[in-house]
């Protein structure tokens, strides 16, 4: 970090130098540079600049200029090629899957008899827990700091586990697969280096399969087998487990999703349900899952598949507004009829579409997650996401809905992440609705069909989850895009977006917010602004034309990893000078950054965007409150500790949602 601070400090030396030579009295004619950048269509975003030169004056200084320029081409190339390389390697250090930095097909087994390693259970969940600590006890005969500790599930993780074709293995016993989770022997205590012995708590959530833990010397780099312990597991690996809330395809429905062990061969899903102390009733649900070959490639489909288990789904109809219900997922088994339960969770149902009553929201994106027992530690992988998820936790009778907008795990191909996931926002998402939007790290992957082909997904390409859609809130009408496909004009998404936007009713949902994971507005992002273009390339180039023509009050982005609010703006202008409260027509669209759900953080460029109104590099999420029709309330707060930090207002009545502005009024004619 001091480094490459000290690099980039050098940097803008030497080019405050160029640029003070360029003004030096030697030079007596008037010179002018003008650099026009040429982002590529890359999620890199690369930039190459070409200075062209304005000569109006003598022709000896024009000359040395002139036999200078190739010195000035290759200097000018070389620091944006460093200021690249510097901020490239900053998201793969801070970015990359912990899991991933494991070289599992470089594994040799070398089982040592004096080497050992024990858990203190070997059956977890006796009185219905999914989630259970276990206290692992391990000795070495000669300690170092290469010593970790891995978690497999399976338990058995020898060449059994390896597909076939796979051929990039040292020597037997094969180990095909990464290990769920891992601490390094050293966390243990101070005194492990000089005896050897150590104890590591781990946190396990039940995913359907048994586990082992296995000591390896090596370093992650290259890791050699010396003990394995006897296999531990949940009482009931295939429970139904996680449920998580969404809205359903009109305001008074919601789905339940799970997750169980159970296929339809061996259990019927179902869901109980009804009013909270009425009679409950049982709706059928569906079941699906996916497969390796699924997966478009590595690793998902390699060292980071584990088999997902069954998804079902159950769709609630016809509910009542705003009303408590209850509801327990189940699974009639085949061979003996005795049923399987979850359980019990509540929720509340949406409010009738234009409501006038209290309605909140909360919205983040990249959040990631962590591991409460401090294992898959690397280079910060996502530190923010547990003060994310615990402060919503404490606050959860605070909000009503949750749109967590891409980026959602940080899987990137290590399938068994998505249930830590799952787990981890649970006491969230099976209370309220909890929205997502798709990243690049659930969708990209070369030649899959993504707009960028970058391997973000670590295979996934969307199969997990991908989506893109409108939705409905009382006062709030969502349009949720997804910046991993065509969002361009004559695209099938552009028209899918103007559609959700004009299906928009303003004098019953007068709230219109767009969702979008990449920047397709404006960002102060360093990466962003090295671009030229402060947005992802392309990016608001046909958005804004919408947001104007329809009169977005708000649109929301992720991918960079922290806050900013800017000014309402409209073709790079501010259309109002107000700060904290916004009354009357509405005549430009705010643009929030929102991507501190939990990620390691993006830094700021430190030139002043004029749009820019807020800047916080920390973790956080905003809260939007609609008090009636004409009233809402704007909150940026701090995952660290739920303070707002920033917050505006806007009031208005129907008549200036209709007034019309700049490149967004009706049509209009003089017949009579």
């Amino acid at each position: 970090g001091e480094k490459d601070k000290t690099e980039n400090g050098i940097i803008r030396a030497e080019f405050a130098i160029f640029q003070a030579q360029l003004r030096s009295p030697g030079i007596k004619t008037e010179q002018s540079i003008h650099y026009q950048s040429h982002a590529l269509t890359h999620s890199a975003g690369l930039v190459f600049v070409s200075p062209s030169i304005q000569n109006r004056g003598g022709s000896s200084e024009a000359g040395r200029l002139k036999m200078a320029m190739p010195c000035v081409l290759f200097l000018l190339l070389l620091l944006q090629c460093l200021a690249f390389n510097q901020a490239a390697g900053a998201m793969a250090s801070g970015g990359e899957q912990p899991l991933a930095q494991i070289g599992i097909h470089r594994a040799v087994f070398a089982l040592h008899g004096n080497a050992s390693i024990k858990a203190n259970h070997s059956l977890l969940g006796t009185k219905g827990e999914d989630s259970e600590w276990v206290t692992v006890k391990f000795r070495i005969p000669t300690a170092s700091p290469d010593y970790w500790i891995a978690v497999f599930s399976p338990a058995k993780f020898n060449s059994s586990s390896c597909p076939a074709g796979d051929e990039r293995r040292v020597q037997p016993p094969y180990i095909c697969s990464a290990p769920i989770k891992y601490k390094f022997a050293n966390e243990s205590s101070s005194k492990y280096v000089k005896t050897g012995k150590g104890s590591l708590k781990f946190q396990l959530i039940n995913q359907r399969q048994d586990f082992s833990f296995a000591l390896f010397s090596g370093g992650l780099s290259n890791p050699t087998l010396v003990a394995v312990s006897a296999p531990i597991s949940f009482a009931n690996p295939k429970a139904p487990l996680y449920p998580r809330l969404a809205q359903g395809k009109s305001w008074n429905e919601m789905t339940v999703t799970w997750t169980s062990g159970y296929n339809i061969d061996e259990a019927v899903p179902f869901l109980q349900w009804g009013l909270k102390g009425d009679t409950q009733i049982r709706s059928p649900a569906g079941t699906l899952t996916f497969n390796r070959n699924s997966m478009c490639g590595p690793p998902a489909r390699t060292v980071g598949w584990r088999d997902p288990g069954f998804f079902h789904t159950s769709f609630l109809k016809d509910l009542w507004p705003n009303s408590v219900y209850t509801y327990k997922m189940g699974h009639m088994l085949s061979n003996n009829g005795s049923i399987v339960w979850s359980k019990s969770y509540s929720f509340k149902s949406s409010p009738y579409p234009g409501q006038d009553s209290l309605q909140r929201v909360i919205i983040f994106g990249d959040m990631g997650k962590a591991e409460r027992d401090g294992s898959n530690e690397y280079n910060n992988y996502q530190p923010g996401s547990l003060n994310t998820t615990d402060t919503l936790i404490k606050d959860l009778d605070n909000y009503d809905i949750v749109f967590h907008i891409g980026d959602i795990s940080y899987a990137n191909g290590y399938i068994s992440q998505w249930d830590q996931f799952t787990q981890m926002v649970e006491p969230i998402a099976s209370t309220v609705p909890y929205m997502v939007a798709s990243g690049n790290h659930e969708r990209d992957y070369p030649g899959s069909g993504s707009f960028y082909d970058t391997n973000d997904s670590g295979g996934e390409c969307g199969v997990v989850a991908e989506t893109m859609y409108s939705t409905d809130y009382g006062m709030f009408h969502f349009c949720v895009a997804d910046t991993e496909h065509d969002w361009r004009e004559g695209s099938e998404q552009y028209k899918f977006i103007e559609k959700c936007l004009a299906s928009a009713d303003r004098q019953k949902q007068p709230w219109l917010v767009f969702i979008a994971h990449r920047v397709l507005g404006y960002s102060s992002n360093s990466f962003y602004a090295m671009q030229g273009s402060f947005e992802e390339p392309m990016g608001r180039d046909d958005m804004q034309k919408l947001w104007q023509k329809y009169k977005v009050d708000i649109a929301f982005f992720g991918h960079v990893h922290n806050y900013e609010r800017t000014c309402p703006i409209y073709q790079n202008i501010c259309v109002n000078k107000e700060k904290t409260h916004y009354s009357g027509t509405v005549n430009g669209t705010i643009n929030v950054v929102v991507g501190g759900g939990g990620s390691h953080l993006s830094d700021f460029t430190p030139l002043q965007t004029y749009w820019s109104i807020y800047k916080d590099h920390d973790y956080g999420f905003v809260k939007l409150t609609a008090y009636n029709h004409s009233s809402l309330l704007f909150e940026y707060k701090k995952s660290s500790d739920g303070v707002v930090y920033d917050s505006f207002t806007i009031s208005r009545d129907y008549r200036d949602v209709l007034a019309c502005v700049h490149d967004g009024c009706e049509a209009t004619t003089w017949a009579m």
